[in-house]
């Protein structure tokens, strides 16, 4: 059976490992990601674990450690690795539904705003990832009743706490930034402080349930 899994050289001190090349994301298989990356966190010579949605950049010391140790830890760890059941925390998030894509969204769907609203609040989403930029989280989970394509033109400008969806997918905005994701709504929970030890308040494998404060129509 061939491997379900690429290694390649990120530079002579980091190895990505992409195991969902070509395919579509399956959270099991992340799961069995993050896993490994929580096994590979704070070994000797290692500087760096990141997760992405289907991949995992590894970051070492050559000068401490071998490359050729690093891949059997990346090999043997993904052939061990099994997704803890019930790990990560959970979040519930107030948001206030509305803004300028709630009405469109729902009319782009043939849905109520009240079907978009209530969709949106009844999942359970994993934070799959970090990155994009500074505690941004991409939320697997989303009803596939919401998913649909992104913006053909973003936006300059889509506010902190914005409450946003794109393809198959949730997010929320940790600072003002460009994106073309469709905002469903606001909320006040803070996603990043760089003066925190630990920056991010989201972690992969952390749970997140939107709670509906109010709908603006």
């Amino acid at each position: 059976m061939p491997d379900d899994f690429t290694l390649s050289d990120a530079g002579t001190g980091a190895f990505l490992f992409d195991v969902a090349a070509g395919q579509v994301f399956d959270e099991a298989r992340q799961g069995r990601l993050l896993a490994l990356a929580d096994s590979l966190t704070g070994l000797h010579g290692i500087d760096d674990v990141v997760p992405g949605m289907n991949n995992l950049m590894v970051v070492f010391d050559p000068l401490v450690v071998e490359a050729g140790d690093i891949e059997r830890r990346l090999v043997d760890g993904w052939r061990r690795a099994a997704p803890a059941e019930g790990d990560g925390r959970s979040h519930d998030i107030a948001v206030i539904y509305g803004g300028p894509d709630l009405a469109d969204v729902a009319t782009g769907l043939g849905l109520s705003v009240d079907d978009v609203v209530e969709w949106h609040s009844a999942a359970v989403y994993k934070v799959a990832a970090i990155g994009a930029m500074p505690g941004f989280p991409y939320l697997s989970g989303l009803d596939p009743r919401l998913a649909m394509p992104r913006r053909a033109v973003p936006r300059q400008g889509v506010p902190k706490g914005a409450v946003i969806v794109g393809g198959g997918q949730a997010g929320i905005m940790p600072i003002t930034a460009p994106s073309g994701w469709h905002i469903l709504g606001r909320t006040d929970f803070s996603l990043f402080d760089p003066h925190r030890a630990a920056p991010a308040t989201l972690r992969p494998g952390d749970r997140v349930r939107f709670i509906v404060a109010g709908v603006e129509r």
